[in-house]
């Protein structure tokens, strides 16, 4: 019974069953508003979206284009960077080799000088001490010979006999020469 109701129904309305989108009496309307708003997306999306997209990725394109040059600029520069500061270093180091020759070189000659005046004093002073050691000895010798006469005397005067100072000073004088 309830088919039966159905069908009756359906056939009241003048419609076939099932979806609406399927019957073909409906069609030619759907395809008429899809081709409409097909166009309308297509001109939506040409004039006023598809530019944005494409302005921003020219945009961007552009921005990475100005990067990577800057990029080799900044590369660039730092390897001149690098080359002056290889070139300074060197330069340094020659100049430092420079001061540091030089300043051996000022040492060197006030050792020199310090060394050739430290030699004279030396050998003023070697001489000095020669002559003292000179006169040392020229007084030791005098000083033997008037202790050797005066004890030549006193053991002769000891003994028991005259000491001539005549006969004492050559003896003493014969002895001190060898």
């Amino acid at each position: 019974m309830a088919t039966e109701q159905a069908d009756g129904l359906a056939e009241a309305s003048g419609s076939t069953p099932g979806m609406p989108q399927l019957n073909f009496d409906h069609w030619g309307n759907q395809i008429f508003w899809l081709i409409v708003a097909l166009v309308a997306i297509y001109f939506i999306l040409s004039r006023v979206a598809l530019p944005r997209i494409g302005a921003v990725l020219a945009e961007r394109a552009g921005t990475i284009t100005n990067d990577v040059a800057a990029a080799e600029d900044l590369k660039q520069k730092a390897v001149e960077a690098e080359a002056a500061y290889e070139k300074a270093l060197a330069d340094a180091r020659v100049e430092a080799g420079r001061i540091v020759a030089s300043a051996k070189a000022e040492i060197q000659a006030d050792l020199d000088a310090a060394t050739a005046k430290a030699d004279a004093e030396i050998s003023a002073k070697a001489a000095e001490g020669e002559k003292a050691i000179a006169e040392i000895r020229a007084n030791a010798v005098k000083n033997i010979e008037i202790v050797a006469k005066d004890t030549a005397a006193a053991v002769i005067a000891n003994l028991g006999f005259n000491a001539d100072d005549a006969a004492v000073d050559k003896a003493v004088a014969t002895r001190m020469k060898g």
